[in-house]
């Protein structure tokens, strides 16, 4: 005779932890009913051709502080850059532990990445690497940027460093890939590396324009975005 047994009740929550956080009414999360029209429109439009790869490689980022690493790391690989470094057993491939060639992984731990840092990252990994800070770059190369990267299926990737605080989220500084661009209401789609805390969301560019204005205390400098594309 089958018998049921009767699962244990979950543990209740340790009151110390957070589980993720809710997005802002003004951020439209991605699998939300007008999440999923915006992508829907902006693939017909061609404006999600970069989403593929990076959604194919896409990774959590390991740590709190990792935001960086990890963005880099879905770059890295949607771009199918060889690291020509073993990860483990025989592959080469992509992980966090291997960007380690400009800041050590503890110091990464401890500090974060500045803006320089992880183009720094990049380069020395393979790629090819355009640097853009505002003012020197205003919201309109931005945005020819963010239309490059969704158009283009084999690269580059759009990595943005912004300040959480001017989204209206939790957190300081971050970094994360953007996923397309909906050009009708002007609104990107941020993949967030720390998905354990916010989806993947659509900002609009102006929001995140001023939210790359602000400054690294690290640097004393704006934060901004790189344009990552294989290297020669």
């Amino acid at each position: 005779m089958n018998t049921c047994i009767r699962p244990r009740p979950p543990a209740a929550p340790d009151p110390r932890t957070t589980y993720m956080r809710p997005l802002p009414a003004d951020l439209v999360a991605l699998d939300s009913r007008d999440g999923r029209a915006l992508f829907t429109q902006a693939l017909t439009a061609g404006t999600m051709e970069g989403y593929f790869k990076l959604a194919q490689q896409f990774h959590t980022q390991s740590d709190p502080a990792y935001c960086g690493l990890g963005s880099l790391v879905c770059a890295l690989n949607a771009l199918n850059i060889d690291p020509a470094r073993v990860w483990k057993g025989p592959w080469r491939w992509f992980s966090e532990e291997l960007l380690d060639c400009c800041k050590s992984l503890d110091d990464v731990r401890q500090f974060g990445l500045t803006l320089d840092e992880a183009g720094c990252l990049a380069e020395c990994s393979g790629a090819a690497v355009a640097m853009h800070r505002p003012p020197t770059a205003n919201v309109d190369a931005f945005r020819a940027h963010a239309q490059r990267a969704a158009t283009g299926a084999e690269g580059p990737v759009l990595v943005v460093n912004y300040s959480r605080r001017a989204l209206g989220q939790t957190g300081g500084g971050h970094f994360s890939p953007i996923g397309g661009y909906h050009v009708p209401t002007d609104k990107v789609l941020v993949l967030d590396t720390a998905r354990f805390k916010y989806p993947p969301h659509w900002v609009p560019v102006d929001l995140l324009f001023d939210a790359m204005e602000d400054e690294d205390r690290d640097t004393g400098r704006p934060r901004g975005w790189l344009l990552i594309d294989k290297g020669a």
